[in-house]
């Protein structure tokens, strides 16, 4: 698992953490992402959430991409979209 920033400019501020993970799962990796399916299963791929590092995700996993850096891109893109919908911005 890889931390990114979803905004890289944010890289030089001293107080900044890197705020997306990317990761890989396997086919059949618990998700837990449907509160009514807690068991869950993720298909094969690549995904993004917001996540500080060592803490728990902020959003859902989105994906599954065919590989690392078009989930990055995917979560660059998108990354104010989803993460102010969780935190209700």
């Amino acid at each position: 698992m890889t931390y990114y920033y979803g905004v890289p400019g944010r890289e030089v501020e001293p107080h900044a953490l890197p705020d997306v993970e990317v990761f890989y799962a396997e086919d059949g990796d618990l998700g837990a992402q449907d509160p009514d399916d807690f068991f869950a299963t993720l298909p094969a791929g690549w995904y993004w959430w917001s996540c500080f590092p060592g803490c728990l995700p902020d959003s859902e996993a989105v994906g599954p991409f065919d590989d690392e850096g078009t989930a990055l891109a995917d979560a660059r893109d998108n990354f104010d979209d989803y993460y102010c919908d969780e935190k209700g911005a």
